[in-house]
């Protein structure tokens, strides 16, 4: 629960304070691991610790709700990729590696079952019949695969990929294997066999390196 910013008691009438960035993991926290269709307004009620009219104060509808939990989330994850793999001078393997556990601490961050990637887990069953989560995901996924670019044709210049890689063909094998990773955190897949996994995608991606010649 949302603790109030005042301490000892309020007076008559006056309003409870709450944090709206922890009333928005509490939200977020309760839609990872239920999803948008099956999370009630009365759970997230009671999971930020606010009545209804003050979620909508604070929020707007449970749509709403959601889609700022969403940006929300590939806000935190982006950021997390691009300081994993783009910090310091390091070799791309160790870049990517950094970023594929960086997003694994993001999966198995709940305090119960692991919970793989909030965006894959709950907005692709949303995104078929709603355009704007549609979108937002869309949009996410495309950065993802950006980033991934921008990192493998710094290699390429580095001379850590052959002259005749291809980085958006490697940046999409990339993405596809975080989402792989993702599902199976959800699933129950043990952290050491998700990261065995990633250990092995880095190298066949790292296959295409300047040493392979």
């Amino acid at each position: 629960m949302v603790q109030n910013k005042h301490s000892g008691p309020r007076g008559r009438g006056r309003p409870r304070a709450y944090d709206p960035d922890e009333a928005l993991q509490q939200a977020t926290d309760k839609f990872w691991r239920s999803g948008f269709s099956s999370t009630s307004l009365d759970e997230l009620s009671a999971a930020t610790g606010m009545n209804r009219p003050s979620l909508y104060a604070a929020f707007g509808d449970k749509h709403a709700l959601y889609l700022k939990a969403l940006a929300s989330y590939w806000q935190l994850s982006l950021t997390a990729l691009r300081k994993a793999s783009t910090d310091g001078d390091q070799t791309l393997d160790k870049a990517l590696m950094r970023a594929y556990e960086g997003q694994l601490a993001l999966y198995f961050s709940g305090d119960a079952l692991p919970r793989g990637c909030f965006a894959v887990g709950t907005a692709t069953t949303e995104a078929v019949d709603n355009p704007v989560i549609r979108s937002i995901l869309a949009d996410g996924l495309r950065a993802l695969d950006a980033d991934f670019e921008a990192r493998f044709r710094m290699a390429r210049e580095r001379g850590e990929l052959k002259d005749d890689a291809d980085p958006a063909a490697l940046a999409a094998l990339a993405s596809a294997v975080l989402h792989s990773i993702a599902i199976r955190a959800r699933t129950g897949t043990p952290r050491a066999e998700l990261t065995e996994i990633a250990r092995r995608a880095v190298a066949i991606i790292c296959g295409a390196s300047a040493d392979a010649v």
